[in-house]
């Protein structure tokens, strides 16, 4: 039988630790998947996603905590409004120098999704394929809404703890650093436009069709904006979350996208 084994990682750097962790096939083939997670994700809500994605594509999957994130250090200030262009350059590229990860096909979940673009815009000779999930083009009435709608559900008994359970003491600041940033007005005119221009690699674009932060117009307007070939999927009666939802159809893309 298929095997994976895993293991973690904790990388140093200037404004604190880095927790990650591999899951590798028994037989590497293709470079590894880098996964980038949403707004109040980590490591361990992806689940068991990383190893199914590990043992259908036989490829080395990394995912990493972000910094304020899961095992990863805390950090102070909420994020700038330039935070999803940033990521290319922070904690993306700390993760691959220090795991040796020199070309890459970076998968990304909701905002993780924007930064999955601009990775793949920030380092061209490295990224060899870029599948963004729910990601977000534009700041869009339909995601402020939803986001006001968890921002009511989380101020109610109990339900921080929920977060506390995947980031500790780090979970007010994680909420505050999706719902402040986005409700923002300095951030409303944000777009992933620039980073959308500056790639060129392969890029499949999944989205759901009942997804709470986003109308279709964000895999529209990612599939247009992008300077190399895109694919689009939309996944029917599903919500922000297909990995999840649908693991065998995300998987079922992601594995017809690679063998392109």
């Amino acid at each position: 039988m298929p095997s994976v084994s895993t293991r973690q990682h904790w990388i140093d750097t200037p404004r604190g630790q880095l927790f990650a962790q591999c899951w590798n096939p028994g037989r590497e083939q293709g470079v590894p998947l880098v996964l980038l997670h949403d707004s109040l994700g980590c490591v361990s809500l992806w689940r068991d996603f990383p190893e199914r994605l590990a043992l259908a594509s036989g490829r080395r999957v990394v995912a990493y905590d972000r910094l304020g994130f899961g095992r990863s250090a805390a950090r102070s200030g909420l994020p700038p409004t330039c935070f999803v262009e940033d990521e290319a350059q922070g904690d993306f590229q700390a993760v691959c120098h220090t795991l040796g990860i020199e070309r890459f096909v970076v998968f990304g979940h909701s905002v993780g999704g924007g930064m999955a673009i601009g990775c793949a815009a920030a380092h061209p000779q490295g990224c060899e394929a870029v599948i963004s999930e729910s990601a977000q083009a534009f700041v869009e009435q339909r995601t402020r809404d939803g986001i006001r709608q968890a921002q009511r559900q989380f101020a109610e008994p109990g339900q921080l703890q929920r977060l506390h359970k995947y980031h500790g003491d780090k979970a007010t600041w994680v909420l505050r650093a999706w719902t402040d940033t986005w409700l923002d007005a300095a951030f409303g005119h944000w777009t992933l436009d620039p980073q959308l221009a500056r790639v060129q690699c392969p890029l499949l674009v999944l989205h759901g069709d009942c997804d709470e932060y986003g109308s279709l117009l964000h895999p529209e307007r990612i599939a247009a904006g992008t300077g190399g070939p895109a694919w689009v999927h939309v996944f029917a009666g599903c919500g922000h979350v297909p990995h999840r939802e649908n693991p065998h159809g995300v998987l079922e893309q992601v594995l017809g996208f690679l063998s392109r």
